[in-house]
């Protein structure tokens, strides 16, 4: 399973998924995740403010996003990709990827706030 993860730090999962920048890219199963690369994109490069299908996030072959927080306009954007958005208020990339991958239930995110 390939999964996106919001991570402004690149250590945890953040969340602001439609403004944010910076994702760890995960191959998980259910014994465990693996980094295999990161997005970093420059200023204007959110999902909020660039408007094509032609985002460098679509191009990634993605199962999964993880991340704190997503507005439903996101998660209907990532949808019509093929990208699944799952909220949590986990913190570890690595073990949440882990779960998701093996289907376990995700701590609950905390409502999203704009």
């Amino acid at each position: 399973m390939r999964i996106a993860v919001t991570s402004q730090n690149f250590r945890t999962i953040t969340g602001h998924a439609g403004k944010t920048r910076r994702f760890l890219i995960l191959e998980a199963n259910a014994e465990g995740a693996t980094e295999v690369e990161r997005l970093d994109l420059p200023a204007g490069m959110s999902l909020h403010d660039y408007h094509g299908d032609d985002h460098p996030l679509f191009a990634l072959g993605l199962d999964a996003l993880l991340t704190q927080g997503a507005g439903q306009g996101f998660v209907q954007r990532m949808s019509r990709q093929g990208v699944v958005v799952h909220t949590t208020s986990a913190t570890d990339p690595f073990e949440a990827a882990t779960m998701l991958a093996a289907g376990k239930l995700l701590p609950a995110a905390r409502p999203h706030e704009h």
